[in-house]
């Protein structure tokens, strides 16, 4: 199952953001982008990399019968533009998990916070992340669940500054990728069947622009936040004068 989930145009500008990011890391206008959030630049932007490639792979779990389905078209939604796929002879709805919108900022969120030992906040801040998306996601035929993009970006960072200054960047993205797709698909799977969608994917169509751009917040939010000499580092330099 492959396809784009948006239209070629707005997928087109999630790729010119990347390559943005990518150009600012180079020229080092965000040096400090990655330190809080425990990775190397190189491996941050591998994770951003695969989630644009990801987004066109997905992983069909269970199908849900369907009297008739959409196809081939391009459906508005909060002023974005998703492709519906072609089909022919098509059964129902398939519910599927998208690997760049979901399972890679899913493993990745879960590492994150494994790492950082950041369990408690990063439920707090995924259960607040959810809520929001949940309240404002709307079922779309054709497509599923979609959502509008900039709401998982600005409960993010609510969320993460006012949980801890410190490890901001990582509940920016644990919380926004787990709560987006936990609030936003998850808990409305119920409300799938009857939209005519050939394929309603967890973190695809619908869910996957904003998705993409909490990990890039996740990068700028960590780029205000300069490297400080460690304590032992810091009392060994000599006195001024």
């Amino acid at each position: 199952m492959h396809y784009l989930p948006l239209s070629p145009a707005f997928f087109a500008i999630l790729v010119g953001l990347f390559l943005l990011l990518v150009t600012l890391i180079q020229v080092h206008i965000l040096r400090y982008a990655y330190t809080r959030l425990g990775m190397s630049s190189g491996a941050a932007l591998l994770v951003l990399l695969a989630s644009l490639v990801g987004s066109y792979v997905n992983i069909p779990l269970v199908q849900l019968p369907e009297q008739q389905i959409l196809s081939g078209r391009e459906v508005w939604s909060f002023g974005v533009a998703y492709s519906v796929p072609v089909v022919v002879d098509w059964p129902g709805t398939v519910i599927a998990v998208n690997v760049g919108g979901a399972l890679v900022p899913a493993l990745m969120s879960l590492y994150l916070l494994g790492k950082n030992g950041l369990w408690g906040l990063g439920l707090v801040a995924t259960a607040c992340v959810a809520a929001v998306c949940h309240w404002l996601a709307d079922p779309v035929p054709g497509i599923g669940i979609a959502l509008p993009m900039f709401v998982p970006i600005l409960a993010t960072a609510v969320v993460a500054w006012v949980l801890s200054r410190q490890h901001a960047a990582v509940l920016a993205y644990a919380g926004g990728s787990l709560g987006t797709l936990i609030g936003a698909d998850l808990t409305n799977l119920d409300k799938v069947q009857g939209l005519g969608a050939p394929v309603a994917s967890i973190g695809g169509a619908g869910t996957f622009d904003g998705i993409f751009l909490v990990g890039i917040l996740a990068v700028l939010i960590a780029s205000l936040s300069r490297r400080s000499a460690p304590p032992a580092a810091a009392a060994a330099q000599p006195p001024p004068g």
